[in-house]
């Protein structure tokens, strides 16, 4: 009769921590559900700010790590209509780094000159024995990414589409930030697409500073930058090679893109402004 008893109680024991145990299961998948699938409330929703318009400009960069310079970059930003701004820039690896990684890059974007969303971005990546070609075309609602390899009748074209409103890509990203009043400690999450993914951004204000670099030394606004990959089911993901950036902008008029110090898998990698012309006075 006892063993009975304590046959009875333990399986009732058991049972009840397996109802506690699917509860708790429930729960939790609901919770991180639930989460997982309102992270689109937490997407800025300003619209663009109205801070000055940038003046056409040409830029000069150098990249690298650890002090050597490993590529350089050039950019023209101009605003061909008063509809439209577009950049066009190049970039080259140069140097030892080059003689073991030759990489040629073109890239054009235009947005949308009184939303600043992106309208379309072409890049050209050019390898010692590759070259890719990479076409965006934005939407409100969606973007088509159009990516050939090879050249000539070796070409092979594919073609897909991301639905989420309210992409940017990297230029019309800097252009809708670089309105925003980017107060200390503000916080902006955005939707950026540069090339073959959707990221979502958060980018955080996290104070002022002077900063030299090659083209001057600038009073400068300090950005923190993280990044979650978007899943095609629109879940989030970590970046497996980004861990975070550390951005400066001059907080002054322009606005400019001095530095950019970046984690990534292999170190920390930087851009640095180098030298910039501006093709008219500020009015």
């Amino acid at each position: 009769m006892v063993c009975e008893r304590q046959r009875t109680t333990r399986m009732l024991v058991e049972t009840r921590f397996r109802h506690t145990q699917c509860v708790i299961t429930f729960l939790f998948v609901f919770c991180t559900g639930s989460l997982a699938a309102n992270w689109e409330a937490t997407v800025s929703k300003e619209p663009p700010g109205n801070f000055p318009a940038m003046r056409s400009l040409r830029a000069s960069y150098r990249f690298g790590w650890a002090g050597l310079t490993a590529a350089t970059g050039e950019i023209h930003f101009t605003q061909p209509s008063a509809d439209k701004f577009q950049l066009d820039g190049t970039g080259r690896t140069v140097g030892l780094v080059r003689a073991l990684w030759k990489f040629d890059v073109n890239h054009r974007a235009v947005a949308n000159a009184e939303t600043l969303h992106p309208i379309e971005t072409q890049q050209t990546e050019s390898y010692r024995s590759k070259k890719f070609v990479t076409h965006l075309a934005f939407t409100n609602s969606e973007v088509t990414r159009t990516r050939t390899e090879g050249e000539g009748g070796a070409a092979e074209t594919k073609s897909r589409q991301f639905s989420l409103p309210n992409l940017f890509d990297l230029h019309s990203a800097a252009l809708y930030l670089r309105s925003q009043p980017l107060r200390d400690r503000s916080v902006y999450r955005i939707l950026v697409y540069p090339t073959s993914n959707a990221y979502l951004a958060t980018i955080t204000v996290v104070g002022r500073e002077k900063i030299s670099v090659h083209a001057g030394t600038y009073n400068a606004i300090k950005l923190d930058l993280q990044l979650k990959r978007i899943g095609k089911h629109l879940e989030l993901e970590p970046h497996r090679k980004f861990r975070r950036a550390t951005i400066w902008v001059s907080d002054d008029p322009e606005r400019l893109l001095l530095r950019i110090e970046a984690q990534i898998f292999v170190g920390t990698v930087f851009a640095e402004l180098q030298s910039v012309h501006f093709d008219s006075p500020r009015s």
